[in-house]
């Protein structure tokens, strides 16, 4: 073993160990971020009545109706999570999640008292463009599709 191989067996070990973890570290950043989306999915169909009063008067979502912006951002926060958390189309699935959150930011900026909760989105958008980055990871369906059929 040469003295750059020597020099270098640190860095493959580390590299080795964060890779290790890299898998599950996506699974977590799926799961976290699509409990938030469900959370307010879960909300906003709990109490319909006050969603479209929201919709309505609170969150001005640009160019659509605000019935239709509603029945969108139920729809994409409770049907798109499910699919990040099975890892399935996962980085369309952030793109889409993104989409949500960017509608989001727009929509009610003037209600997060002068950008309180948009540190939150910030955090929610970075965890997906990870998604989008490094895909689903081991512990997703993307993953054994590909096993399965990707090579043949």
């Amino acid at each position: 073993m040469g003295l750059i191989d020597r020099l270098d067996a640190p860095t493959r070990t580390i590299g080795n160990g964060l890779s290790t973890l890299q898998s599950p570290f996506l699974l977590f950043i799926r799961v976290y971020v699509a409990w938030v989306f469900l959370k307010s999915g879960m909300h906003k169909i709990g109490d319909w009545e006050t969603t479209l009063v929201l919709f309505e008067y609170e969150y001005q979502v640009p160019l659509l109706n605000f019935e239709l912006a509603a029945y969108l951002a139920t729809f994409g926060e409770l049907v798109f999570p499910v699919f990040l958390i099975a890892g399935l189309g996962t980085r369309l699935t952030a793109i889409a999640l993104s989409l949500v959150n960017i509608i989001a930011v727009v929509s009610y900026y003037a209600t997060l008292a002068k950008g309180a909760g948009l540190v939150w989105h910030y955090l929610w958008g970075s965890m997906l463009l990870t998604s989008v980055i490094y895909g689903g990871g081991f512990f997703s369906i993307d993953n054994w599709l590909k096993a399965k059929f990707g090579n043949h």
